[in-house]
């Protein structure tokens, strides 16, 4: 019994040592790699901030797809024209859209994108509380609110009984 824990111990921390060492692996190929180490330092920057359209959820510098192969090698090239960061960005972004940008740039759409769920919490809250207070209104113009003497006679009874009884 001893052997077989030991052995799936083994199995399990080489599978775990497999997964550790394949997730720092980015996609970049050597023929990809710029020759000037500045530019390509600014080029995996600029790829590690830019999403890779056909993945969706990894950067161009970590997807095999072939498009993030070609955006990564537009980004090279861009920056060995002299294009600086800023000019890079706006260049992938004018042709691909602001999805491309994996941290959204800060503008009235963002506002609204990140603004529209407590704007829609606030508007039921508001509506909550207006129909709380409706039924409050209602239910003292109903005659809810003011007792007769009968009722009053009757809570006092139940009132003193109550207290007796503690």
């Amino acid at each position: 019994m001893s052997a077989v824990i030991a052995g799936f111990t083994r199995l399990l921390g080489a599978m775990l040592l497999a997964v550790l060492l394949a997730a720092p692996a980015a996609a970049v190929n050597p023929d990809e790699v710029l020759d000037d180490p500045a530019l390509e330092e600014r080029a995996r920057a600029l790829s590690l901030n830019l999403r890779c359209l056909v993945c969706q959820n990894q950067s161009i510098d970590d997807s095999n797809a072939e498009l993030a192969r070609d955006l990564r090698l537009l980004v090279r090239e861009r920056l060995v024209e002299g294009d600086s960061d800023d000019e890079v960005i706006n260049y992938v972004v004018s042709r691909y859209g602001e999805f491309v940008l994996l941290t959204p740039r800060f503008s009235v759409q963002t506002v609204l994108l990140w603004g529209a769920p407590l704007l829609i919490f606030l508007a039921g809250a508001a509506v909550m509380i207006v129909n709380a207070r409706g039924r409050n209104t209602t239910a003292a113009t109903e005659g809810g609110a003011a007792l007769s003497q009968d009722e009053q006679a009757e809570l006092a009874k139940v009132l003193k009984d109550r207290d007796r009884q503690a």
